[in-house]
């Protein structure tokens, strides 16, 4: 009722075409394309900038926690002598 039915959408893009013509309208496509696509591979190199960056988070706290072992050997080796 109140929407826009097939009918208009096609009397709509078949002005579109005769006011930019075939040649324009592709040429727009072809940019939008590549703006999508250059965005989403923006996007994606960011992920694992993220991942990276928890994994030295891990990396770190195993390394803590590795001389925290160390200083505990150490300790006991003490304790032993």
């Amino acid at each position: 009722m109140g929407g826009i039915s097939i009918w208009q959408l096609l009397i709509i893009a078949l002005i579109i075409v005769l006011l930019f013509g075939t040649k324009k309208l592709r040429s727009l496509g072809g940019d939008l394309g590549s703006a999508v696509k250059g965005f989403k591979k923006a996007i994606g190199d960011e992920e694992p900038a993220a991942k990276k960056d928890a994994d030295a988070d891990f990396e770190q706290k195993k390394l803590a926690d590795g001389q925290g072992e160390q200083a505990q050997k150490s300790q006991k080796d003490k304790e032993q002598v």
